[in-house]
C-alpha cells in the first residue's frame, strides 16, 4: 500500500511523516509529483501557518489539484487532512483576505471567536474530542484527547460532515468527514498515543 504524504512547503511535513511511519505506513512517499498522487492508495495533506499560504502553496504545483481529486473523488482513495491540510477542504478561508479553497466540504475557515477574555487565541494545547451521534468518518475518528494548536476554525454549512468537535469557549469543530474524505484540525502527530492510533486506523481505514 502507497501512501502519498504531499510536500507543499508545509511546516509539519517531516513530523507527519514520523508518525505515519510509526503507525505503520511501510511505503510512504514524501512527494510534490502529482503522478505519485494519482498512483497512491491513500494520501495525507499536511499543513501549518496561515491558510493563504498553504493554498497558494498548493496551487503552485502544476496539476497537483487535478491529480487529487481524480484519486480521490474517481479512485476512491482515502484522504487525510491535518491541521491547515484539514482546513484547505473548505470552500474559502478569510486569514488575510479571501482565498478560496479545495471546497471538498462546503464551508469557511474563520478566526476562532473569543466568547470570554479568559480564552486564548491561538487555541494551544491538548483538549477533549467529542464525537458527533451521526459519525461521518464511521469508526475512524474516536474520542479522546488530542493536540491543537490554532487559531482558525472550520465552520462548516452542513453540520452532517462534522466529525467531532472540541470546546474552546464555544464549539470548535475538531473533525470533519465525508465519503473518503476526512480532515482532523488537531495534530495527530503531536498526539501521542491518541494520534498514533488514529494514523493506524487511518491506514486500515475501508469507508
Amino acid at each position: 500500500m502507497t501512501v502519498a504524504l504531499i510536500d507543499y512547503g508545509a511546516g509539519n511535513l517531516h513530523s507527519v511523516a514520523n508518525a505515519l511511519r510509526a503507525a505503520g505506513a511501510e511505503n510512504l512517499k514524501i512527494t510534490s509529483d502529482p503522478a505519485v498522487v494519482r498512483a497512491a492508495d491513500r494520501i495525507v495533506l499536511p499543513g501549518v501557518g496561515s491558510y493563504k499560504a498553504c493554498a497558494e502553496g498548493l496551487r503552485a504545483i502544476p496539476q497537483m489539484i487535478e491529480c487529487m481529486e481524480e484519486r480521490v473523488f474517481v479512485g476512491a482513495a482515502p484522504f487525510l487532512g491535518i491541521c491547515v491540510g484539514m482546513q484547505l477542504l473548505a470552500t474559502r478561508g478569510v486569514e488575510h483576505g479571501v482565498t478560496e479553497g479545495l471546497d471538498w466540504i462546503a464551508g469557511e475557515v474563520r478566526l476562532v471567536e473569543r466568547t470570554d477574555p479568559a480564552i486564548k487565541i491561538p487555541h494551544m494545547g491538548w483538549n477533549d474530542v467529542g464525537i458527533t451521534p451521526h459519525r461521518p468518518a464511521g469508526d475512524l475518528i474516536e474520542p479522546g484527547e488530542a493536540y491543537f494548536l490554532h487559531s482558525y476554525a472550520f465552520v462548516a454549512e452542513d453540520g452532517r460532515t462534522i466529525a467531532a468537535m472540541t470546546d474552546h469557549g464555544g464549539g470548535i469543530t475538531a473533525a470533519v468527514a465525508r465519503d473518503t474524505i476526512v480532515g482532523v484540525q488537531f495534530h495527530p502527530e503531536k498526539s501521542q498515543s491518541y494520534g498514533l492510533a488514529l494514523l493506524e486506523r487511518f491506514l486500515e481505514w475501508k469507508p
